[in-house]
């Protein structure tokens, strides 16, 4: 059984954010030369899109939810 409900659009925010650790952790330790800059666009990128997602997450949890409760209406009403 789920603790929680799962929310995708923190998962993306999770992805992109630890991708720009990644970025940075390994120009630290010297593998690769990452520009200061290259990190902006792919957080600022990463949190668009996970707020894109969280919205669209919501709107189909909420349509799912109106759906069960006219099921369960349905299903009072005719019993």
């Amino acid at each position: 059984m789920l603790r929680h409900e799962f929310q995708p659009g923190r998962l993306v925010a999770g992805i992109f954010l630890t991708g720009a650790g990644v970025v940075y952790a390994g120009d630290a330790g010297g593998a690769w030369e990452a520009p200061w800059f290259l990190v902006i666009p792919l957080v600022v990128g990463g949190l668009c899109l996970a707020g894109a997602v969280g919205v669209m997450a919501k709107a189909v949890r909420r349509r799912r939810d109106c759906r069960t409760a006219a099921v369960r209406t349905g299903a009072e009403g005719s019993g």
